[in-house]
């Protein structure tokens, strides 16, 4: 990136999304703060979760496909009991059931189940497009439609507290991995449902989340300290990939 303050900002930035806002809210509000409409991120997250967007400044939206297919890693709060028809908890209830004795050694057992390569189908409360048409818009008029399973790779699902009949996870993943429909698939599989009620992102591929700026420190910076934060796209991309 150079250095004179009348070039274009380009680079990488890294965001700590607040929780309730869209990704594209997000972007609206840096096109705002850097004066230029070029801007794109690597991934969106739901407006419940929170944590980390990579952001594409200038020229560095030309990686956007590079930099989505890296792996993402989550922590979160799956309620068991309740199951909503989003699979988290933006959505609606849709049953409630009783919450067994679950065992903590017995839920972590099922927790490792989902490690590896397996099969996930979409949820219909998403932005995945079937026939040029979003998944979500579909489900707001009660429609549900076959949806092509894709393949994920789930790396790590890690219990970090147990309080039933909430389970606190860290959960490290392929990209295109619905968290929410993890938490579901866990539910059912302990025999009460469950959905998601809280998500954070933490990583996307070697970018960390303690590293990202938060909304409001951004639009208190100066335009040569929001330059700095800016990470080159060579030292975030190989060469080959540009």
């Amino acid at each position: 990136m150079s250095q004179n303050q009348t070039d274009t900002p380009e680079g990488i930035l890294l965001v700590d999304k607040p929780q309730g806002i869209t990704s594209h809210d997000v972007v609206s509000k840096l096109r705002r703060i850097f004066h230029i409409k070029k801007i794109g991120h690597a991934g969106t997250l739901d407006p419940m979760a929170t944590g980390l967007l990579v952001m594409l400044i200038g020229k560095a939206t030309k990686v956007s496909q590079f930099l989505m297919s890296m792996d993402k890693e989550y922590t979160g709060t799956i309620r068991l009991g309740q199951s909503t028809d989003s699979q988290d908890a933006d959505g609606e209830l849709v049953e409630e059931r009783p919450v067994p004795d679950l065992g903590e050694d017995a839920v972590r057992k099922e927790m490792k189940s989902f490690i590896g390569d397996q099969y996930q189908t979409p949820p219909m409360f998403s932005a995945k497009k079937v026939n040029g048409q979003a998944l979500y818009k579909l489900a707001r008029k009660g429609k549900t439609i076959e949806r092509e399973p894709r393949v994920i790779n789930i790396a790590k699902f890690e219990m970090s507290r147990f309080e039933l009949p909430e389970i606190d996870f860290l959960v490290a993943c392929s990209k295109g991995t619905y968290v929410r429909t993890i938490a579901h698939d866990l539910g059912e599989r302990l025999g009460c449902g469950g959905h998601l009620c809280r998500l954070h992102r933490t990583g996307v591929g070697q970018f960390r989340v303690e590293k990202s700026a938060t909304i409001e420190a951004l639009e208190g910076m100066s335009p040569s300290a929001l330059r700095k934060r800016l990470i080159p796209i060579l030292q975030a991309v190989p060469s080959h990939a540009l």
